[in-house]
């Protein structure tokens, strides 16, 4: 079922430029819903229907964030099968137990855990952009992988807010690779969960097409610009970044949670 919206042109316009900002944001560390996701909400959507047009824009971007480093060489599909098989499989688990769970415990929690996480990141030694090499495949290996996949793709399917950032941040400390490797890991991964859970509530008809195509074709452009210049500018650049938006994503959840 599709569902349409009058939607005030000049409110259009104002949402497509956050969705440009979200993408260009999303492609270099994550959390752009935090930029959409209140902006849908203030423009009149109930949250269901925010959050299901919210997850057919974001997917635009994911994919062309993905789409940027694996044409660059940056992300190893190959290497990664199992985190994007078990990715999809823990977003479907939670999209589909959403209604079943209560996210109070991990609302609660999360943002402290977020904002170690912030520390460590900006106080960590980070490997070196021109050191490519990724870890050897070993069981220990497809045990991560495939651990980590499930259990934020499931978050992504529960909740959605900070996924990609939080993508970067375990990455870097389960595998030890450096920033650009890593966000091409984050975003392809992204792209997964995104892309289960818009099957899912398009089923649930609690998509607004149109509203979601136009927001995702801006946050394309925003995730094409963001991507390369992540890309072109490698840690230096993505690290400040990176860690402004975790530290912002924590803040908001905290608030959330506690106020």
């Amino acid at each position: 079922m599709f569902i349409e919206l009058a939607i005030d042109p000049s409110v259009l316009l104002l949402l497509c430029a956050v969705a440009f900002v979200a993408g260009y944001i999303d492609a270099i560390a994550g959390g752009g819903g935090l930029l959409t996701i209140p902006a849908l909400l203030t423009a009149g959507l109930p949250a269901h229907l925010a959050l299901g047009t919210n997850k057919l824009a974001a997917t635009f971007g994911s994919c062309t964030a993905a789409l940027t480093f694996y044409r660059k060489g940056l992300f190893n599909a190959r290497y990664w099968r199992k985190s994007l098989i078990f990715t999809g499989l823990g977003a479907l688990l939670g999209t589909l137990l959403v209604d079943q769970l209560s996210p109070d415990l991990l609302a609660k929690y999360l943002p402290m855990v977020v904002l170690l996480a912030a520390l460590y990141s900006l106080f960590g030694r980070m490997v070196p952009d021109d050191n490519r090499q990724l870890p050897e495949v070993t069981r220990r290996l497809a045990w991560q992988q495939s651990s980590q996949g499930l259990v934020l793709g499931f978050y992504d399917g529960v909740a959605g807010p900070g996924t990609g950032a939080f993508w970067t941040l375990s990455t870097i400390t389960l595998y030890r690779i450096n920033l650009i490797l890593t966000s091409g890991v984050a975003r392809s991964m992204n792209f997964v969960s995104n892309g289960v859970s818009l099957v899912m509530f398009l089923l649930l008809g609690h998509v607004v097409v149109l509203l979601g195509l136009g927001m995702g074709l801006c946050l394309m452009a925003g995730a094409w610009l963001g991507a390369h210049s992540a890309i072109r500018f490698g840690s230096p650049f993505i690290r400040p970044v990176f860690i402004t938006v975790v530290i912002a994503i924590a803040l908001r959840l905290a608030w959330q949670a506690w106020s």
